[in-house]
């Protein structure tokens, strides 16, 4: 229960900025002091505001048109060039933390909402195929030659669809909770959430429900540099994440002790520091 909990806490809150994540916090300690009505509309018109994907997250922002759908994203630094992806129904707000500390580092940073994702217009159908052509086609577009690539979650699972299809895009690859096929996540949530989208289905979690399907030996092609993390307390299981770690062929294992599916990552310093780490040890 408390790995599904952390799961969907996680989701709920991906898809924005730390500073609408505060200010939320901020409306419900004053609704539980029982501050005056007028008090507690205002701060909640605030925390609306601050909703806007573009409030406090740093960087421009754009679309782009690849592979037949638009994406948004944002761009901040200069330096060599970094792509984040963000987990499933999140948004590129999810790495306001690690974008800015990545530009700290001199480091030029494209954070991605994938497709029907973020600030893009849903969608009724999802692949993970089809994400990391996207990817892929936005690298190609933007002219970023063999850029670094960190996945989370669902990222990670497009960062190795996006280099098994087309090899040597990426010059290295950091992934967290990342998962090859379905059972490798606990098997109660996985169940919560078959149930959930019998009841109400989401394409979203159909497809973390009915994908990825990565066989671990296709893995061994895969010969760049790639860190693969996940938390102690993750969602992914423990066996399955060293799976991937020994299937890669060039693989640094880090798990993060006491850390869940995203809390060493969301709003905290913590992957950020392992992912600049691991760009600085391989000279990039």
């Amino acid at each position: 229960m408390k790995k599904m909990l952390a799961w969907m806490l996680a989701m709920l809150f991906i898809v924005v900025c730390p500073a609408f994540a505060e200010a939320a916090e901020e409306t419900a300690e004053t609704a539980a002091a029982e501050e005056t009505a007028e008090t507690a509309e205002t701060e909640e018109a605030a925390a609306e505001e601050t909703a806007d994907p573009e409030a406090d997250c740093i960087g421009e922002h754009a679309t782009i048109e690849v592979n037949g759908v638009s994406l948004y994203y944002a761009v901040a630094g200069e330096g060599k060039p970094v792509v984040l992806v963000h987990g499933n129904g999140g948004s590129h707000t999810a790495f306001t933390v690690e974008m800015q500390q990545l530009v700290d580092a001199g480091y030029q940073v494209y954070a991605l909402d994938s497709r029907g994702q973020g600030a893009n217009e849903p969608l009724d159908e999802y692949h993970y195929a089809d994400m990391a052509e996207d990817v892929y086609q936005f690298i190609t577009a933007l002219g970023l030659e063999q850029p670094a690539y960190y996945g989370w979650s669902d990222g990670g699972i497009i960062g190795l669809t996006l280099e098994l299809a087309h090899p040597g895009t990426l010059s290295l690859m950091a992934i967290s909770g990342t998962n090859l096929y379905p059972d490798g996540a606990d098997p109660e949530l996985m169940e919560y959430f078959a149930a959930e989208n019998e009841a109400n289905p989401d394409p979203l979690v159909t497809l973390m429900l009915t994908e990825p399907d990565i066989d671990p030996a296709d893995l061994a092609s895969i010969d760049i540099p790639v860190l693969v993390t996940a938390g102690s307390e993750d969602v992914i299981l423990a066996e399955h994440t060293q799976l991937i770690a020994d299937s890669l062929p060039n693989s640094e294992l880090v798990i993060v002790d006491g850390e869940d599916h995203s809390s060493y990552i969301q709003g905290s310093e913590i992957m950020g520091n392992l992912l600049i780490d691991f760009l600085q040890e391989h000279g990039y």
